[in-house]
């Protein structure tokens, strides 16, 4: 199955593709992930973005498309994988579209103030990148050992740009995926909001047999 997560920031998409790739079986491509890893390992393509993740800009289609069709035509994505982070525009959906044929779209629709309640109290794993939240997690220790942070750009200013910047440039792909694409609510808990989910894919994997 290869699965589109879409959703404004800090609404649950990188928790809902682990929890989907766990019970599915299929990789997880965040192409946040990646910019991130390079940065970290200091390789061309991380000083190439670095400048623009920086300034939580978004990194340009061109560089952004060539690190999808890379990741994507790696062996262990042949049988599927779920985008987290991806298409971020409308010229990248339609780029995209002859790469791969997507079999389901789901949107998270959340609200500005929960976004912004997430983001301030939004703590990252040194080590393993993965995302905690003071209201659910009380500790500076990731499960993995990793100490937690707090990234530079959380803050409301950056919040609010970043969600104005995703109603204009990522709404339009919704309308890109129309008849592949359901929403649900990102407003509960990340458990809550994924059992529905696991349902529906469930009902498509059926379909699909």
């Amino acid at each position: 199955m290869k699965l589109v997560l879409i959703g404004p920031p800090a609404s649950g998409k990188g928790t809902l593709a682990r929890f989907i790739c766990e019970d599915f079986n299929l990789p997880h491509i965040s192409t946040g992930e990646i910019f991130r890893e390079n940065i970290k390992k200091g390789t061309e393509l991380g000083k190439t973005v670095k400048p623009y993740l920086d300034k939580a800009e978004l990194v340009p289609d061109e560089i952004t498309m060539q690190v999808v069709k890379e990741r994507i035509s790696k062996d262990d994505c042949k049988d599927g994988y779920v985008l987290d982070g991806f298409p971020r525009n409308k010229t990248q959906a339609e780029l995209f579209e002859p790469m791969a044929k997507m079999d389901a779209a789901i949107h998270l629709n959340v609200d500005l103030k929960e976004i912004e309640g997430r983001i301030l109290g939004r703590k990252t794993c040194s080590v393993c990148e993965k995302i905690y939240n003071t209201r659910y997690y009380d500790s500076d220790t990731c499960e993995c050992g990793g100490k937690l942070y707090t990234r530079e750009d959380d803050d409301i200013e950056t919040i609010r740009r970043r969600f104005a910047q995703y109603e204009t440039e990522t709404v339009p792909i919704i309308s890109h995926y129309k008849n592949i694409l359901k929403t649900f609510s990102g407003g509960s808990t990340p458990q809550d909001t994924y059992e529905p989910i696991k349902v529906y894919i469930k009902e498509i994997l059926t379909l699909d047999k």
